[in-house]
């Protein structure tokens, strides 16, 4: 399977948000992609006064990349958009998975939120206006499971053990919008983390460059190998990157090092 990373900058303009996304798709398909993953927030990123009304996973974002993946024959994971929630004050953070033929095959609702205060650097609290999930989801991707997460959720290990160990994971996806002040320093070592410790591959989509209000995105999308290789990366800027999954190596680095099978907790 080829997999790509696309990496975007979504602004307040939905329309042109969504025009960029499906023309990376297109560029990805053309490149031989049979699934390709968006960022976080993939339809707005901007002020929160401007954000569009939070809909259901067949509103119009929904549609949009359902009628994208059949137009084009390819799996896609739609990064994440606000998903009409629980109360009138909260949407969720909503990852939708569209099969070749448009048809929606899955739906994760991140379940970290990000709740951060630094002061003089970042305040940030995500779960004032974002409920949190409450269930991991693994897909099957044309005999390819996929575990489901979302940017912050990178940080807690146990959801990935988790996809890993009881969902069968091969493949674990983070459409992401990190921030540039972390993102320089831990993106690139907890996702090769999370691959090495889970020996799966890891395909992570993020945002680049500046987002009103005051937010910069670090970018650097990328595909990590069950041994912590980075196979493919999008430089900074707005981009797309393709890898090939091997699931023999995958097999073969289980069998050789075989750490998920040695494991006590």
């Amino acid at each position: 399977m080829r997999v790509a990373v696309c990496q975007l900058n979504s602004r307040d303009d939905r329309k042109a948000n969504l025009v960029a996304a499906e023309a990376l798709i297109d560029r990805a398909v053309d490149a031989g992609a049979d699934l390709v993953l968006l960022p976080e927030y993939v339809d707005y990123l901007g002020p929160a006064a401007g954000m569009p009304v939070a809909e259901p996973a067949d509103g119009e974002v929904g549609r949009f990349f359902a009628d994208v993946a059949a137009r084009r024959g390819v799996w896609v994971i739609a990064g994440s958009f606000h998903e009409a929630g629980p109360d009138p004050g909260h949407t969720w953070n909503t990852t939708l998975v569209f099969d070749r033929s448009g048809t929606l095959a899955a739906s994760y609702r991140k379940i970290h939120l990000y709740d951060v205060e630094i002061p003089g650097r970042v305040s940030y609290r995500e779960s004032a206006t974002v409920a949190p999930g409450d269930r991991p989801v693994v897909v099957d991707v044309e005999g390819v499971r996929v575990g489901l997460t979302i940017c912050y959720d990178l940080r807690f290990p146990e959801l990935y053990r988790q996809l890993a160990s009881e969902g069968g994971a091969h493949l674990l996806v983070v459409p992401a919008a990190f921030m540039m002040h972390t993102g320089r320093d831990h993106w690139e070592v907890l996702l090769r983390a999370r691959a090495i410790e889970n020996q799966c591959f890891v395909a992570a989509a993020g945002q680049t460059g500046d987002h009103e209000p005051a937010r910069t995105c670090y970018g650097r999308s990328m595909v990590v190998d069950p041994w912590g290789s980075v196979l493919s990366q999008v430089p900074d800027g707005p981009g797309f990157a393709v890898a090939d999954l091997d699931l023999a190596r995958l097999e073969r680095i289980r069998a050789e090092l075989p750490s998920l099978a040695n494991r006590r907790m």
